[in-house]
């Protein structure tokens, strides 16, 4: 799939995008980002993206044009997704569909806001990763890019893995161990040393089950 970010700190995508499930995905040649500059879709000398809202008010709203113009010159089509502390939150289940596509294209918002018509008008969908403030859309889609490419072919060596992480098709996942069996005194769950495998699905499937109700405050032992 070919994945396009818009955005105006470029740079600030180079690091991720070249490390990790990231970097397999694109290695796999499962994904090709496309990071765009939101600034060569401008028109004059400072390369303007902002400007001050109208009714007055702090802080400065994102100009509408760069956004359509840099859209319309990459031919993208849906989903188009402006990242934007009023749209729904991400989940898992967007990740599945976005990685089953051929294409992705993420609006990074920054400064106080982006003007409403870019999500009314361009945007396909408004999407936010949780209900606090970021200072831009970066970092939002840097959490929904990995969500995405870690489920596209060659980005995992061990899909199992994948299979048996949080919100793959159910809720939270259990708990997970590894070696020394006793670190300072705080011991492993006997039943995951017993070698008994129907009884460590039993057990992972009902923590999976305690650690969700207890997520959703629908109480559980702690």
């Amino acid at each position: 799939m070919k994945i396009n970010i818009v955005t105006i700190f470029p740079e600030f995508f180079a690091g991720p995008l070249s490390l990790s499930i990231p970097d397999k995905a694109r290695e796999a040649g499962s994904v090709t980002y496309n990071v765009v500059d939101l600034r060569d879709y401008t028109h004059d000398k400072h390369r303007t993206v902002d400007d001050y809202p109208y009714g007055g008010g702090a802080g400065m709203v994102m100009k509408p044009g760069p956004f359509f113009e840099c859209v319309e010159s990459l031919g993208a089509k849906a989903p188009i997704v402006l990242l934007s502390p009023r749209g729904k939150v991400f989940s898992h289940a967007d990740a599945e569909r976005f990685a089953a596509g051929d294409e992705l294209t993420l609006l990074c918002g920054h400064y106080k806001d982006v003007d409403q018509r870019v999500a009314d008008h361009l945007a396909t969908e408004e999407m936010s990763v949780g209900d606090f403030v970021l200072s831009g859309g970066e970092p939002a889609a840097l959490c929904i890019v990995d969500a995405v490419v870690r489920l596209l072919p060659g980005a995992m060596n061990d899909h199992d893995s994948a299979r048996g992480d949080s919100f793959y098709g159910r809720g939270l996942s259990a708990p997970s161990y590894t070696r020394p069996p006793d670190f300072r005194g705080h011991m492993v769950p006997d039943v995951l040393l017993s070698g008994h495998h129907a009884e460590i699905e039993k057990w992972r499937k009902s923590e999976g089950v305690r650690l969700t109700k207890k997520r959703n405050g629908e109480g559980g032992r702690d």
